[in-house]
């Protein structure tokens, strides 16, 4: 395999955790750390609030690049999960009850579900001498327990949420993670999920960036978007950094 960003060699590419290898905010995930008894949630009301909730996160977490708020954290981190669940209830919900299904989902026991086209894509990195590695916001015992259950080793994470380090989307995250995974850093691409705190601040940190909108979040980003991991090789090919008709300046 030879990767490229335009005309730009790609040697190495980091991937985001949650909902780009690892299904996060899936129905299913919010199923069994809600209501692994039932009863069954509606999948079409569940995408409908998560597409919400990602997209209130990714503003929030923008703003702390920005300086409109403080860095988004592992506290804001879980005021996003509680209020994903809200939105999925309908109504607000006990607050231990809250606090359980939050814990749940930052540790998972039950089965951890998998996409079809992140295996074929490790694959066609691992043939073609293309490094890979994980940073993601969330807490290093979550990552590394997603990581195992799904499959993963646990040493392909390069970065976490956990302090005292920078955590994403600060620039210095993303160059840190891409120092320990070894290649240069206008060599390296990068991949997830949000298209401001993620695609837009890996682009700040001079990354190849590209946006995996596995939930149709953001339908109006014009360039450097996929639906599937199947389509890395052509959309990194096609050089375009990730611009959207909802405006440049910020979400």
């Amino acid at each position: 395999m030879t990767l490229s960003y335009g005309t730009r060699p790609v040697e190495a590419v980091l991937f985001d955790l949650d909902d780009v290898l690892v299904p996060f905010h899936a129905t299913a995930v919010w199923q069994w750390a809600w209501h692994p008894q039932g009863p069954v949630l509606g999948e079409r009301k569940v995408h409908a609030a998560v597409r919400r909730s990602l997209k209130a996160w990714d503003r929030r977490r923008w703003q702390g690049v920005t300086g409109k708020q403080p860095p988004a954290d592992l506290a804001a981190l879980r005021e996003h999960l509680a209020d994903t669940l809200t939105a999925i209830a309908g109504h607000a919900l006990p607050s231990e009850e809250t606090e359980a299904v939050v814990r749940r989902m930052l540790r998972p026991s039950g089965e951890v579900a998998s996409y079809p086209d992140v295996g074929r894509l490790l694959e066609r990195l691992r043939a073609g001498g293309v490094r890979y590695g994980v940073v993601t916001p969330l807490p290093a015992e979550s990552a590394r327990w997603l990581l195992h259950r799904g499959g993963f080793p646990e040493t392909l994470l390069l970065g976490s949420g956990d302090p005292p380090g920078p955590a994403l989307p600060d620039r210095a995250a993303f160059r840190a993670a891409v120092e320990r995974l070894g290649s240069p850093l206008e060599r390296t691409a990068f991949v997830g999920d949000l298209f401001w705190s993620d695609v837009r601040a890996a682009a700040r940190a001079d990354l190849a960036a590209v946006l995996l909108d596995r939930y149709d979040a953001w339908p109006k980003v014009q360039a450097g978007r996929m639906t599937t991991l199947d389509a890395l090789e052509a959309t990194l090919a096609a050089g375009d950094p990730p611009g959207t008709a909802e405006g440049a300046d910020g979400p």
